[in-house]
């Protein structure tokens, strides 16, 4: 099993990713202020890990194999991607 990813869908898991990092950041910076530092904060982002990104990973390469015309699961794909990117925008949002 291989995790190859085209361009566009390359550079939407770069955003999905990202949009984890800042999330991340924002939290540590925010526990670290106000002094409430917990391990829940890091095993929450292997828990997104394993919900969010896993199944994009995973319709990425069933897409040659489970779908003949190719854009079923490309559509799925990148609607996971946008929902998990509309996701971690409104979680920094109530942040801020």
């Amino acid at each position: 099993m291989t995790f190859a990813l085209t361009d566009w869908m390359q550079y939407s898991m770069w955003v999905v990713l990202g949009m984890m990092g800042l999330n991340f950041l924002l939290g540590l910076y925010k526990g670290l202020m106000a002094g409430s530092m917990t391990s829940e904060m890091f095993t929450m982002y292997l828990k997104d890990m394993m919900y969010y990104v896993l199944p994009l990973f995973l319709m990425a390469n069933m897409d040659a194999s489970f779908d003949t015309s190719g854009w079923i699961m490309l559509t799925a794909y990148y609607v996971g991607a946008f929902g998990v990117v509309f996701k971690y925008f409104m979680d920094l949002k109530n942040k801020l």
